[in-house]
């Protein structure tokens, strides 16, 4: 069985140092998936965590981490978390021990974890669940004043431009009300793959 990684991502590959900082410097598709201010942020955590700044999130990596929170992992913690690989995520966890080579990960792995973690949620159920929690009378729509100082005043705040873009366009009645079941669903359209013409 092939897997849909390369060879230096892979948890049986055994890599020398040449090949670890080769494996640093190449592209990998992952990078596609995010805009360079993401890659940016992914990269600083990392470096956060990378104590030692050899390109590798390690045993002692972790440890230092952790103690910097107050915590003291468990061995089995510290297992899972060192032997974890891309794809892991809904795969069964090894019956083996990774040996000390296989042991922690390097950027590219790192982003393709956190791909895999951002990209497995149901992305229509998300983005209804959010707005309903602003619908009341469960009638499709919200105000957009209403939204509009939520999103530029809590959390992951947004630019002004950014939710012009949003509510400005077909799914804005005269009224000021956004129709958010409707712009979910154009948005579902829009991202299924078309099916050929028979």
């Amino acid at each position: 069985m092939s897997s849909k990684y390369p060879a230096h991502l892979s948890p049986s590959a055994t890599l020398t140092k040449a090949q670890k900082s080769r494996a640093r410097r190449e592209p990998s598709g992952v990078f596609s998936l995010f805009q360079a201010p993401q890659i940016q942020q992914f990269k600083e955590a990392f470096q956060l965590i990378d104590h030692d700044k050899d390109g590798w999130v390690g045993e002692s990596d972790l440890r230092e981490i952790f103690a910097s929170l107050g915590i003291t992992p468990s061995a089995a913690t510290l297992d899972e978390l060192l032997s974890a690989r891309p794809g892991s995520a809904s795969a069964p966890a090894s019956p083996t021990k990774a040996s000390d080579k296989d042991r922690g990960v390097n950027f590219t792995m790192f982003l393709t974890m956190m791909s895999e973690r951002l990209f497995e949620f149901d992305t229509e159920a998300e983005l209804l669940e959010a707005f309903e929690s602003f619908d009341e009378a469960d009638a499709g729509v919200v105000k957009v004043e209403e939204m509009r100082r939520w999103l530029g005043d809590v959390g992951e705040r947004m630019g002004e431009r950014e939710i012009d873009k949003l509510f400005k366009g077909p799914f804005t009645d005269r009224q000021g009300n956004f129709n958010y079941r409707e712009w979910v669903k154009v948005l579902r359209v829009n991202e299924e793959e078309p099916e050929p013409m028979q």
